[in-house]
Formats: C-alpha cells, sequence, structure tokens
C-alpha cells in the first residue's frame, strides 16, 4: 500500500524516490528494467544510472506499473517525455480519483505537440503538477543545496506538495504557472544543446552569455504565446534552468552539443548515452510549434538543422550571426 510512487527509474527519478524515503514517506519505485529494481532491492543502489549513491533502505523498486500506482495518493513521473503517454495510457482506469499527479518531466511531445502536464491532464481528466528547476541529480543525491519550483492550479496542493518535497537541502517554492515551467524546462535543453556547441567550436564566452541570453527570449516569445506568465521565465524554472544546464558538462544536453561540435553524428551520440538527452527529440517538437504558431526561434532552427539536417555546426553558427538586424526587444 504505496503512498507515494515514482515512475521512471533514471537519476532524476530514483533521486526523488530517495529523497521521499528518507523523509519518512512509503515509497515505490518503478522500473521498466528487470535488473534495475534488482539493483535497487537488492543493493539499495541504483548502478546503472546513479552509481556510488547509497539509497534509503525502505525505498522499494517493482517492474510492476499497476501495483506501483493502484494504493497510491501521490504518483511523480519521471519518464522520458516521448514514453509518457504510453506508459500512462493504461493505468487510466487504476489511478484513483483522488490521486495527485506531480510530473517532473522536461520536454514537448512529438505527436500532440503538447506538455506533458497538457496530455497527461487529457487523459486522467484532473490537474496536474509539475516540478521543475536547475537540478542535476546526482548534486541532489549528494544532498547538496538545491531550489526548485513546484507549480500548478490549486493552491492548497501545491502548499501540500512544496511540504512533501521541501528538506533541509531541497528548497521548494510553489508558483501558478505550471505550463511556463514547462516551457522553461523543455527549450531550455535546445538552448543546452546550442551552448555545447558553441564551446566545442572555441567561440568564446562572449558568444555563449550572448547565446543564452537570446535562448531564453525564443523560451519567453514561445512560452507567452501558449498563456504562460512572462515572470516565469526569470524564476528557477526559466532563468536558473536554463543557466544551470547551457554552463556544465554534467549536463546531458550540453554533452550533445559538445559533441555535435566536435563532429559526432548524433546517432552516435544517442547509442553511446545510457540516459535520454531529451532535447534531441524536443528540438524537433519546438521547431514544429514554432512553425505552427509563427514564432521566430532562430537557435532552435539551427539545432533542429544540425541534429536532423546534419547542418555543419560552424555553418549554423554563421548563420546566427548573419541574420537581418533588428531592435533587441521585439
Amino acid at each position: 500500500m504505496s503512498y507515494i510512487a515514482v515512475i521512471g527509474s533514471g537519476s532524476w527519478g530514483t533521486t526523488l524516490a530517495s529523497l521521499l524515503s528518507k523523509k519518512g514517506f512509503d515509497v515505490i519505485l518503478w522500473a521498466r528494467k528487470k535488473e534495475v529494481a534488482e539493483s535497487i532491492n537488492l543493493h539499495k543502489e541504483n548502478t546503472f544510472y546513479l552509481q556510488g549513491i547509497p539509497l534509503h533502505e525502505n525505498l522499494f523498486c517493482t517492474n510492476n506499473i499497476f501495483e506501483a500506482v493502484k494504493k497510491a495518493r501521490f504518483i511523480v513521473s519521471v519518464v522520458p517525455t516521448q514514453f509518457i503517454r504510453n506508459v500512462f495510457s493504461p493505468l487510466k482506469d487504476t489511478i484513483n480519483g483522488d490521486t495527485i499527479i506531480v510530473s517532473a518531466s522536461k520536454g514537448i511531445e512529438k505527436k500532440s505537440l503538447k506538455t506533458p502536464s497538457q496530455f497527461l491532464s487529457e487523459i486522467f481528466n484532473r490537474n496536474i503538477y509539475v516540478l521543475s528547476g536547475p537540478t542535476f541529480a546526482i548534486e541532489v543525491a549528494q544532498e547538496k543545496p538545491t531550489a526548485v519550483t513546484i507549480s500548478g492550479h490549486d493552491s492548497e496542493e501545491r502548499l501540500l506538495l512544496q511540504e512533501i518535497f521541501s528538506t533541509s537541502y531541497f528548497r521548494v517554492y510553489e508558483h501558478d504557472d505550471p505550463i511556463g515551467s514547462e516551457i522553461g524546462g523543455a527549450v531550455k535543453n535546445i538552448i543546452a544543446i546550442a551552448s555545447g556547441i558553441c564551446d566545442a567550436l572555441n567561440l568564446g564566452n562572449n558568444a555563449r552569455a550572448a547565446l543564452i541570453t537570446r535562448g531564453l527570449q525564443e523560451i519567453i516569445r514561445l512560452g507567452k504565446r501558449l498563456g504562460a506568465k512572462e515572470i516565469t521565465f526569470s524564476g528557477l524554472s526559466g532563468l536558473g534552468d536554463l543557466f544551470l544546464t547551457c554552463t556544465s558538462n554534467l549536463s546531458r544536453n550540453y554533452t550533445v552539443g559538445f559533441r555535435l561540435g566536435r563532429g559526432e553524428t548524433v546517432e552516435e551520440i544517442s547509442k553511446s548515452m545510457r540516459s535520454v538527452a531529451e532535447g534531441i527529440e524536443t528540438s524537433l517538437s519546438v521547431m514544429q510549434l514554432s512553425l505552427k504558431l509563427n514564432i521566430e526561434m532562430p537557435i532552435t532552427e539551427q539545432v533542429y538543422r544540425v541534429i536532423y539536417e546534419h547542418k555543419n555546426p560552424q555553418e549554423a553558427a554563421k548563420d546566427l550571426m548573419n541574420r537581418t538586424l533588428k531592435p533587441e526587444f521585439y
């Protein structure tokens, strides 16, 4: 009879499950792979995605997703965005009507061009909450100071979730703009790929600062068109997450960009990575969304062309610099 079910046993899902277990909650973690569940249950370590981090002794992992969610009062989704629908659609009649669902995934679905909270809300006909912010799983697992935001439409449930997730090292703020939090968390991965390319090409600190700043403008333009609040993008799930992901080789997306800039193909990079770099798929989703909504997103466009059209990264950087001159804010 689990109280909290965490769905997805990658580094971030495992970290959140262990954090909640340490707080004394009854937590069950779902893993798609049998060997991941065995590693966690037998050795109290996720040797596949979070090596060297001891997990709480009361944390239990299962491969049976129906077992995981059937009695859950809270469900935390940490499944890569492109797989969420397939994982959760079969659970429509299993999850209790009063269960609170939190999405901690970052991306935009290719098929629908919707964020996780949008299509999960359609599947389960309820409000979905979003946990987002500048977080490297390994640092949270090591109990290094971290701040995030929980966002959603019901203030009482937000405050409850804020208390549930908060610890002495994991500070949780609350906000009422889930779509803004998700757009910030999704598009920042694309800008991080561009930042990695920038550094691999040795374009300098000036270039990276400009890239991050102009990338933020792309996030704001898309977010506002989708109904987000502009102030959200100056917060943890906006600028905070963008800065972190664009400036560290701990970021999977930055690493993808750096390797692209060094001449590797996206196919080679993807095969060598154990964890999903959401920015690869999200660049396609956001490119399609920008065309659909007629929003100018030049950095996103160039990242898309490098990944999906095999454009030379140096040519992509040149084309960004040689665009038509215009006002900074428009």
